[in-house]
């Protein structure tokens, strides 16, 4: 784009700004698939933003790279206005829309200006198209990698929710694992229990993998590689959940679980514990 088509992109963002944004904002409001006041405030507030910045960047002709210098505030803007969209529910077409939808009122603006010149006409709307589409996809990209960074996150804190390590007794701790136990989950397991050793000084740690549906051989293993760390921690592990097929598919497995401790129960489990500790629970008896 040459340094006369980018100024003339520029006069017309700076000569027609107030048209220009109301047309630009009911261009992306006709996109929207949730019509809100706190949606509908947010696209006014960051059209009202990046549009001046669009025509100061403009201004000096260097915008066939977006990559380039003079485009590092706007590109520090749309990814600012991309990760609060992110944030603020709206999709991947709707943010990208945030560029395309600017490009129809631009365009209208075009014809006024340069409609007795064809040719400069169509060599500015070529230029004009070109630069928006390389925004819109710049959007896209960044909505793309926030998403994602959103969801490793969720992943991350749900993995920690699903692996919550409770103390039931004096230097006694409990590990009740709920479903498939993968390598990232152990990583978190293992973190959260040595955590915990550490936090409170337990010197017996109950593994429960009753609501562990299956068990191969990578369950296994990753099991064993949490007792191994407990301890070295210097507390002891008990498996307690060992359900009956289990136990079959553990054998038929030939993992090695002969010194660690297994009970078919959380509760079987809890009193080897109170024995190894030394502590004991009573029954008190009430007379009438």
């Amino acid at each position: 784009m040459s340094t006369e088509t980018s100024g003339q992109l520029a006069s017309i963002i700076i000569d027609h700004h107030d048209s220009l944004l109301e047309r630009w904002i009911a261009g992306m409001l006709s996109h929207l698939v949730r019509r809100d006041r706190s949606a509908e405030e947010a696209i006014r507030q960051q059209a009202s933003r990046f549009l001046p910045l669009l025509a100061e960047t403009t201004k000096n002709g260097q915008i066939q790279d977006i990559e380039a210098a003079n485009w590092a505030e706007a590109r520090h803007l749309l990814t600012e206005i991309c990760q609060a969209r992110v944030r603020q529910g709206f999709s991947s077409i709707e943010t990208a829309m945030f560029m395309f939808s600017l490009k129809e009122p631009l365009f209208g603006h075009l014809r006024v200006a340069l409609g007795n010149d064809a040719h400069k006409l169509a060599e500015q709307t070529v230029a004009t198209s070109a630069l928006f589409d390389k925004l819109g996809l710049f959007t896209i990209e960044v909505y793309q990698k926030t998403r994602e960074l959103v969801i490793q996150r969720q992943q991350q804190e749900l993995l920690e929710l699903s692996t919550p390590v409770v103390q039931l007794w004096q230097n006694v701790l409990a590990l009740p694992l709920i479903g498939t136990l993968d390598s990232a989950r152990t990583q978190v397991v293992m973190e959260n229990l040595l955590q915990k050793i550490v936090d409170t000084g337990a010197a017996i740690a109950i593994i429960d993998i009753t609501g562990v549906p299956t068990v191969d051989t990578l369950v296994a293993q990753h099991l064993l590689k949490t007792v191994a760390a407990a301890r070295l921690m210097g507390a002891d592990c008990i498996i307690s959940g060992i359900r009956p097929q289990i136990a079959q598919t553990i054998v038929h497995l030939g993992v090695n679980l002969e010194d660690v401790t297994t009970k078919a129960t959380l509760a079987d489990a809890f009193i080897v514990a109170l024995q190894r500790t030394g502590s004991s629970i009573s029954h008190a008896h009430h007379g009438k």
